[in-house]
């Protein structure tokens, strides 16, 4: 299975695991809920998916990468105990808590979430000396005497043996007891999960060319080449920050992260012709609709300068949807602030203050429990910061001798409804004018297509447009649609006459 099929597997695992019945009992004893192991080539994103899925149920997550562990961390250091045994007293040895089991009781009482997941990557590479250990961890829940706490569930990660000359092979025993779970690379998925965290353009642009460089390991006989999701990704955000500090990119920069030479020098190649298109077709000025003629060589140009160009202009649309469902979800918080307040009386600045500080202190609480997407993370702070913002306005108000009052709460937020209103409506108008310039340079044909699926593979244009709508959208998606369905009454009609 590709890595969103793995997430979505975990998921309904994690909830099937802690589903409990009418007596609060697990409804799958712990000592049957079965450890789940990912195999898969390295760099595919099976860590970062661990991630993904804690976030998204609320629970908590502890990782760790199991070859840094000697047998000692793992099930405890050994002390003396003095015990009696028929009627004699002697000398026993018992282990202090393993580092792994203690760490999860600290993630519980940090945060005060008593479900989770204890993630342990490449468990098939232990020592020698920490077989035996991990194999009687997947059995039976336990490093030595201590047990994994009821309530996190087990999922462990290793690579097949191509990939690490340090693999061992489980026994049949062992396998039994686990979910083995096999995960390929899928460019298709990674490339939704890519658009929704925003990788580069220019990664996104060069690998719908060469989609085959997307995922690459290639042995020789004293040189390893390899080319990974986790480096596509790790690239583009020294990218962005090369970019903003205006650093050139070179081909040694790709070559740090994409670790075959060949496609580094040729990303790095392409990357330098991708900004060239951007200046030379000058992609703000199409999506105001004032692009110049020269812009519409593009309908003559080679496919992959039209395929380039599309991502440049969906690239710099979804930037915009984006910037939408950030500034919507904040919005969305401080709107439920303002509404608490409403009714509240006296010193409204004072009230303010305090929702302030109630926010501040829950957001400082989520961080340290560590249960918030980034993009949670970024609304809440938003959130705050806006929050302080309207305090500081109404503080100077009173300051000069006025009585703020909910009422100027309220223009607050009209006008920064007003003004949020004005990017939506510019945000569908660069929408619609891609939609005009793509028509007149290559009608209804592939290209349109192609920028159609890129919109629907995105999230945030998605939500963009199911939100705001767009007539452009809405027009030329069902043109092709009806398209496709008379391409379809043909080719029936064709195999009809055929049978006559």
């Amino acid at each position: 299975m590709n890595i969103e099929e793995a997430k979505r597997e975990i998921i309904n695992t994690v909830r099937a695991y802690t589903l409990k019945d009418e007596t609060g009992e697990y409804r799958i004893p712990v000592e049957k809920q079965r450890p789940m192991l990912l195999v898969g080539p390295p760099g595919i994103g099976k860590t970062a998916i661990m991630q993904q899925v804690a976030e998204e149920l609320h629970i908590g997550l502890v990782s760790y990468t199991i070859t840094h562990h000697t047998r000692q961390s793992a099930i405890g250091l050994p002390f003396i105990v003095k015990k009696e045994y028929g009627g004699k007293e002697y000398s026993a040895t018992e282990y202090t808590m393993s580092e792994i089991i203690a760490s999860v009781y600290d993630e519980i009482a940090r945060t005060g979430v008593k479900e989770g997941i204890l993630f342990l990557d490449e468990i098939n590479c232990v020592s020698e000396t920490l077989a035996p250990t991990m194999l009687q961890f997947l059995q039976y829940k336990t490093f030595g005497s201590h047990k994994v706490p009821d309530g996190y569930i087990i999922v462990t990660a290793g690579n097949p043996p191509q990939y690490n000359k340090s693999v061992r092979d489980f026994d049949i025993v062992t396998l039994d007891r686990v979910r083995k779970i096999g995960i390929e690379e899928d460019f298709e998925v990674w490339k939704k999960y890519a658009v929704r965290n925003g990788v580069h353009g220019a990664i996104l642009a060069y690998l719908a060319i060469h989609k085959e460089n997307f995922y690459s390991i290639r042995m020789e006989v004293e040189e390893k080449y390899f080319v990974t999701a986790r480096g596509w990704e790790d690239l583009s955000r020294i990218l962005y920050a090369y970019e903003a500090l205006g650093i050139p990119i070179t081909r040694e920069l790709a070559a740090e992260y994409l670790q075959d030479p060949e496609i580094a020098k040729d990303f790095a190649d392409y990357y330098a012709l991708y900004q060239k298109y951007r200046d030379d077709y000058r992609t703000e000025d199409i999506l105001e609709g004032h692009y110049a003629e020269k812009s519409l060589r593009i309908a003559a140009a080679p496919f992959d300068e039209k395929l380039s160009l599309i991502g440049l202009l969906t690239d710099s649309l979804n930037q915009e949807f984006i910037a939408y469902a950030r500034a919507c979800d904040t919005e969305k918080e401080v709107f439920a602030s303002l509404k608490a307040m409403r009714s509240e009386t006296g010193d409204f600045p004072g009230v303010l203050s305090e929702e302030t500080k109630k926010k501040a202190q829950a957001l400082r609480r989520a961080l340290d429990a560590g249960i918030l997407s980034r993009e949670e993370i970024r609304s809440r702070k938003e959130t705050v910061s806006a929050l302080e913002a309207l305090e500081r306005g109404l503080k100077e108000k009173q300051a000069g001798g006025e009585l703020p009052s909910f009422a100027d709460a309220k223009a607050w937020f009209q006008e920064r409804e007003r003004k949020r209103g004005e990017e939506i409506q510019k945000t569908g108008s660069h929408l619609s004018h891609a939609f005009e310039f793509l028509a007149r340079c290559f009608g209804e044909g592939q290209e349109m297509v192609i920028f159609l699926s890129e919109l629907a593979g995105s999230y945030y244009a998605l939500r963009f447009i199911r939100e705001c709508g767009n007539d452009a959208y809405y027009h030329y998606n069902r043109l092709l649609l009806l398209k496709d369905r008379q391409e379809e009454l043909i080719k029936e009609v064709s195999e009809v006459l055929l049978q006559l």
